[in-house]
């Protein structure tokens, strides 16, 4: 399969190869890619910013919606570091805050190009985003990757790779540093 900018703005093209047969059809018609749903977790970088505007691209192509997705992961302090800090309390903050932040980059980035929702949801990433794929039939993940190597690599691990694995549907990664085929 490949992907490449299409002739109209803001719109790709997906070629199907014959070696893609679980997405053709019987005798080789491949009207029937589509993509109804896609998913887009969103971590308020630039970075994830930058995955929303393929998964809007995308979403407009083939008339899908998108649901963004924030996963809120849990910190907690150990012993004497978290005593007279009340976690339920900390925690509401972050959920308020944080679905404040998403609704506003839902709305500034998506707008009336795509029907579209938000989620937080609260747990490990790469967790979250798998179940969430599975629970809505997501047809496709749109994530982008921080491109973190060596050690930052093995102590923040990658995200993106663990879902790439664990995911029930394609997902498609957004490097900080590539060849653009989306257009501005």
């Amino acid at each position: 399969m490949k992907v490449k900018p299409a002739k109209k703005k803001n719109r790709v093209m997906v070629e199907l190869g014959r070696t893609d047969p679980a997405l053709l059809a019987e005798g080789g018609d491949d009207r029937n890619f589509t993509l109804k749903h896609i998913l887009v977790p969103v971590d308020f970088s630039q970075c994830s910013l930058k995955a929303l505007r393929y998964a809007v691209a995308f979403a407009r192509q083939f008339k899908a919606s998108l649901t963004l997705l924030y996963v809120v992961q849990p910190y907690y302090l150990p012993g004497d570091f978290a005593s007279g800090l009340d976690y339920a309390a900390l925690e509401k903050e972050i959920e308020e805050n944080s679905a404040r932040e998403l609704e506003s980059i839902a709305v500034k980035n998506i707008g009336k190009k795509a029907p579209w929702k938000v989620l937080l949801r609260m747990g490990r990433p790469v967790d979250q985003i798998s179940q969430i794929a599975d629970e809505l039939n997501v047809d496709l993940i749109i994530l982008s990757t921080h491109g973190h190597t060596g050690l930052k690599h093995v102590v923040l691990g990658s995200t993106a790779e663990n879902v790439v694995r664990h995911a029930p549907c394609p997902v498609l990664t957004v490097r900080v540093n590539e060849h653009e085929f989306l257009r501005a």
